[in-house]
């Protein structure tokens, strides 16, 4: 027997709701076999994050290795990269490991001290990580962001889409969750493939639960699970809105806070 591979690339959370472990549960729950290189510490919980330790470089590196080595991924996702030596460390390794199918959930904040050191590190990603990516997934306040524009539309949201896909080369998925625009009781999200100037729309329902800790993620990791199966990108996203959608539909309620989702799914498609 020989199962799809994905290796996720994030911090680790101690509360098991996001992170490292989130996406490891995702990638049990759509079978595929889930290996991970730690790139911080954090103490948190549903209530919030208390302390933060990077992983330095050399580690990093030597996971990435380790893993790459041996049993090379079907697809990667790139979760929390908390400073710029993290950050190209992991360039140079998907350049010397060719690797294609990158899916990257964009974490802007920083862990790093200054604020001079926080900008050299989101313009790297910006610059030198997006383009190794088959796919980057900010929500509207992340892209917004990133390219230094409002969104406060449908219009403005394809916009921006193509804004990004110009600027970094790369597809983007602008997930919808956090607008304020968006129709009673739906859920939209824009993905735009590069190399193609048609947006698709993908509308699911919104779902009234306030436990959605590791929503970004989980649905990150599940796109990347669903293009190591062998899907087309679009097929991919669309699965993966799915599985998130089933995810926080099961309401699971646990912690003080925002609570975690129910990872435990069983997603069968005909991929393989």
């Amino acid at each position: 027997m020989i199962q799809k591979a994905v290796l996720t690339i994030a911090g680790s959370d101690s509360s098991g709701g996001a992170g490292i472990q989130a996406d490891l549960k995702t990638m049990e729950a759509l079978d595929v076999y889930g290996m991970s290189v730690i790139t911080a510490l954090t103490a948190q919980n549903t209530v919030g994050i208390s302390a933060v330790l990077p992983i330095g470089r050399e580690m990093v590196e030597k996971q990435l290795r380790a893993v790459f080595d041996d049993i090379y991924p079907d697809a990667v996702k790139i979760g929390m990269l908390p400073d710029l030596e993290v950050m190209e460390t992991v360039a140079e390794i998907l350049d010397e490991y060719q690797v294609k199918k990158v899916v990257l959930d964009p974490v802007l904040s920083s862990t790093s001290g200054t604020e001079l050191s926080a900008e050299k590190a989101r313009s790297f990603m910006k610059n030198e990580l997006f383009n190794r990516c088959l796919l980057v997934t900010p929500n509207i306040p992340e892209a917004e962001k990133i390219l230094g524009m409002k969104i406060a539309s449908k219009e403005e949201m394809e916009e921006a889409a193509g804004e990004f896909v110009r600027r970094f080369g790369c597809s983007v998925l602008i997930k919808g969750g956090h607008s304020s625009f968006y129709k009673e009781g739906k859920l939209e999200d824009l993905l735009l493939e590069a190399g193609n100037n048609s947006p698709i729309w993908i509308v699911g329902e919104r779902i009234d639960n306030p436990n959605t800790h590791g929503t970004g993620c989980t649905l990150s990791s599940a796109i990347a699970c669903f293009l190591a199966r062998g899907l087309e990108l679009e097929h991919a996203v669309r699965e993966g809105r799915k599985y998130l959608q089933a995810c926080i539909e099961k309401e699971l309620d646990m912690g003080q806070g925002r609570g975690p989702l129910y990872h435990r799914i069983c997603k069968k498609i005909d991929a393989d």
